[in-house]
């Protein structure tokens, strides 16, 4: 009962701290919450929609405009300018004001109706790599669909049947099943492995800033002396109402991805109550253990940054793990935010059993156990009063 007194009144004195301290709320309250509204707000309508595009069509027939009519009904893209020579487009494309351009040469159904080759042209910055990627895709559909009507035309002018103009069009049809974001929504893609990043980076950050602070302001041996010296005592009392905290602010965000944004998540709540524990212990454990391997408020606060920055690099959202070099998967392993994807990305959105990730689940777990291995040397710093600036 009386290591439970001591870590009650630690945890109060935290609290004290975080109160006096605006740095805590800001970095643990208001920041997190304006990145949750940030990034799920900008990716609010789930894919860019009308992205400016500009046409140099030199041929100006029913035929060209037809095309670019089909171009205009995509979603993606909004036609904002007619250019009279492709140098325009291509400025304009330097300048920024539109990211793409089709280009139809004169004479252009001419050659089809003489039954030649007729050839359509489209640029497209991939400088914007999603931006680029949508537009090609628009643009590619525009023509094709240009290409299939004119085709249909000519067919239906020799006799053919509707069932034989399909099957000279469209030999194989393609019945497309996307499974689990049939929506190709990328805010479900992106929302659910960025923000929790930027979230466990707080608390990376957090974490050795409000131990080395009890060095840097003198406060370190009334901190130890409420433990009796005993280490972990005084970091469980001191790390409680953070936890608590990030738990909360972690919920909250859970809360509003899936239940008032509507992402998927068959794997259910329980899934996701244990996985956000585990993501804000594990980066409070490496925090700890940053500081006591090197007791210096700038030089662990660099540490965690660094981790968790790079993190994203690594974490195989964007880009897949398995793809890069085998040095890199295995450093991939001791980064939070890699098992905290992987555990999400198998239970919660595909619902698979948790036993599938059983190795990441003590991989976080083992993260958990990294203090054991420092707080000997935290305490020394502690009660010897070493601060390095």
């Amino acid at each position: 009962m009386k290591i439970l007194k001591d870590i009650y009144l630690i945890a109060l004195r935290e609290c004290g701290n975080i109160r006096r301290n605006p740095i805590y709320a800001f970095c643990m309250i208001f920041f997190p919450i304006i990145v949750v509204l940030f990034f799920t707000s900008l990716m609010g309508e789930g894919v860019p929609a009308k992205m400016p595009v500009g046409i140099v069509d030199l041929d100006n027939t029913t035929t060209s405009r037809a095309i670019v009519r089909k171009l205009e009904s995509l979603q993606t893209t909004r036609i904002v300018e007619s250019y009279e020579n492709v140098n325009e487009a291509r400025r304009d494309i330097q300048k920024d004001n539109i990211f793409g351009f089709l280009y139809i040469p004169k004479g252009m159904t001419k050659d089809i109706m003489r039954g030649e080759q007729a050839k359509m042209s489209y640029y497209y910055n991939t400088e914007f790599l999603l931006a680029g990627n949508l537009l090609y895709r628009d643009l590619k559909t525009a023509t094709q669909l240009g290409a299939a009507g004119i085709g249909m035309a000519k067919l239906e002018a020799l006799g053919k049947t509707d069932k034989e103009i399909a099957a000279n069009i469209q030999p194989i049809a393609i019945d497309l099943h996307m499974i689990g974001n049939p929506w190709t929504n990328y805010n479900v893609y992106l929302s659910t492995f960025i923000v929790p990043g930027v979230l466990l980076l707080f608390v990376f950050l957090i974490t050795p800033y409000s131990i080395g602070t009890e060095l840097k302001f003198k406060r370190s041996r009334q901190w130890m002396a409420m433990a009796h010296n005993n280490v972990y005592v005084a970091l469980t009392g001191k790390i409680l109402p953070q936890t608590f905290i990030f738990l909360s602010i972690f919920y909250c965000f859970e809360f509003y991805i899936y239940y008032v944004l509507g992402f998927p998540h068959p794997g259910g709540v329980g899934r996701m109550l244990l996985l956000g524990f585990l993501a804000v212990i594990s980066c409070q454990s490496f925090g700890i253990f940053a500081f006591g391997l090197m007791p210096s408020l700038r030089m662990a606060m660099s540490i965690c940054s660094l981790w968790s920055v790079v993190s994203f690099s690594v974490v195989g959202a964007t880009y897949p793990l398995e793809s890069m070099d085998p040095e890199i998967q295995a450093i991939a392993q001791m980064f939070p935010l890699r098992h905290y994807y992987v555990i999400y990305h198998t239970c919660i959105f595909n619902n698979f059993p948790l036993t599938y990730v059983l190795s990441e689940i003590i991989a976080l777990c083992c993260f958990s156990l990294l203090p054991l291995f420092t707080n000997r040397n935290l305490k020394r710093a502690m009660l010897h009063d070493i601060y390095i600036p």
